[in-house]
């Protein structure tokens, strides 16, 4: 048996990547069920004040096709306390990169005092979607 019972992560997903991937995978090893929050193109530009490149809807069904997730969901919010309510999952994974961080510390704090555990999981160093639009502008640039 897993250590989790109920897993949750979230996430934009925008320009699919390998990271995207590892972390999907390592929060399934650690959990019997898996439901992914994507992030709805509007929660995306309340957020980071962009538009993703990739639609809601396409990216809603790439995470759909990925076979260490068990359920997909509309993140229409940020708020992972909202999400709990309605998930009743016992772990939130996230990437390590937000560790330490303000908001995630806030989640950590509001997230244990219903008894859920937030895991954080390795960051894949060197990709990232910010990074693969910047190789394309810069790529582009060069033409």
């Amino acid at each position: 048996m897993k250590k989790y019972k109920i897993g949750y992560t979230t996430g934009v997903f925008d320009l699919f990547h390998i990271g995207h991937l590892n972390i999907l995978k390592r929060a399934k090893e650690q959990c019997d069920y898996l439901i992914v929050g994507v992030s709805t193109d509007e929660v995306v530009y309340n957020y980071k004040h962009k538009k993703p490149i990739i639609p809601f809807e396409e990216r809603y069904e790439i995470v759909s096709a990925i076979k260490y997730v068990d359920e997909v969901v509309p993140q229409t919010s940020m708020d992972k306390m909202e999400a709990y309510k309605k998930y009743k999952f016992d772990a939130l994974f996230h990437g390590s990169d937000w560790q330490g961080s303000d908001m995630y510390n806030k989640i950590v704090s509001e997230l244990k005092s219903v008894g859920v555990e937030v895991v954080f999981l390795p960051h894949t160093d060197g990709i990232s979607s910010t990074d693969i639009k910047k190789s394309i502008e810069k790529r582009d640039e060069v033409k």
